[in-house]
């Protein structure tokens, strides 16, 4: 037996760092993991301190607020004024209620119209499918445009009523891909037992369909919401009647008019510093839908991903 066949086989350096597979994937070595945190943490900070410094703008004391040129990271101590009059005003709080309903009843009423028209186009047996199927695309690319829009509406007679802000919004042809996608996911072993079980259509849609759905539905809805709550251009346009401006309308008719909304003189030593007053509109308007984001959030990637991966 030769020396070479003697020799021990050779090991693996034990100074080698061993690669742990979690999910199928490499652990990063500890430079990139430090690389990634602090990318990261520039990331968040950079989003989270805009809401810092408005939430603090709008509780700091007015003498903060000069001293600093506008806005405030941590405010001295918290002044609440700036709620006080604007809650006590009557017009924000009017506002407030007249977005909640447009959003709560526009929200409800595209989920409706979405959820038929798109389960109307996964029917294989609807007369012209392909060619609804085809307008609802090119209606992603072409817009009626402003003026044809604003005479619709005025023909119909819903100017300056709170239809005008809901109807010509209610159903969005994206909306409408992503729920067919969705609904055309559904095994249609399914759909076909239930219409051996004698069930109409609007049966298995309310039965079958929708509550298999709920995930595509939250995200819809989610987006549907959203806009009617951010929504302030419809109603500039077809709400002259300025009690019926929802909050957005009042938000932006404030800071970019400078004129006062809560009902008070704002030269009064009584009333808080214009940019504390901006501030606080601002944080009512924003808090309700940052609200509803953790109850839809395990729904949103879900809904998103399958509607979209499976069109």
């Amino acid at each position: 037996m030769t020396t070479t066949q003697l020799r021990s086989p050779a090991r693996r350096p034990r100074h080698r760092r061993k690669h742990i597979l979690v999910g199928g994937q490499p652990l990063p070595s500890p430079g990139a993991s430090v690389i990634k945190a602090v990318f990261f943490g520039i990331a968040c900070a950079l989003v989270i301190m805009p809401f810092v410094a408005i939430i603090s703008t709008s509780m700091a004391p007015p003498e903060q607020i000069s001293r600093a040129g506008g806005l405030v990271l941590f405010p001295e101590q918290l002044d609440l004024s700036a709620y006080e009059a604007i809650l006590s005003g009557g017009i924000v709080t009017r506002a407030l209620g007249i977005s909640i309903f447009i959003t709560v009843c526009g929200t409800l009423l595209s989920l409706t119209v979405t959820s038929l028209f798109a389960y109307t186009l996964t029917r294989k047996g609807l007369p012209y499918r392909r060619l609804l199927t085809i307008l609802v695309i090119v209606s992603l690319f072409f817009s009626p445009g402003l003026l044809p829009m604003y005479l619709a509406v005025q023909s119909y007679g819903l100017i300056d009523s709170l239809a005008a802000v809901i109807v010509p919004t209610a159903l969005s042809g994206f909306n409408v891909i992503v729920l067919r996608s969705f609904f055309g996911s559904i095994p249609p072993d399914l759909l076909e037992a239930a219409e051996i079980d004698g069930a109409s259509e609007l049966q298995i849609l309310t039965k079958v369909v929708l509550p298999l759905s709920k995930a595509a539905l939250a995200v819809i809805g989610l987006f549907y919401a959203v806009g009617y709550w951010n929504s302030f251009f419809s109603a500039l346009l077809y709400l002259n009647d300025s009690s019926m401006w929802p909050l957005q309308l009042v938000l932006r008719t404030y800071v970019v008019d400078d004129t006062s909304i809560t009902g008070y003189d704002l030269a009064a030593d009584a009333i808080p510093a214009q940019a504390s007053l901006q501030m606080a509109i601002l944080v009512i308007s924003v808090v309700p839908i940052l609200l509803v984001y953790p109850w839809l959030q395990k729904h949103f990637a879900k809904g998103a991903l399958t509607g979209a991966i499976k069109g």
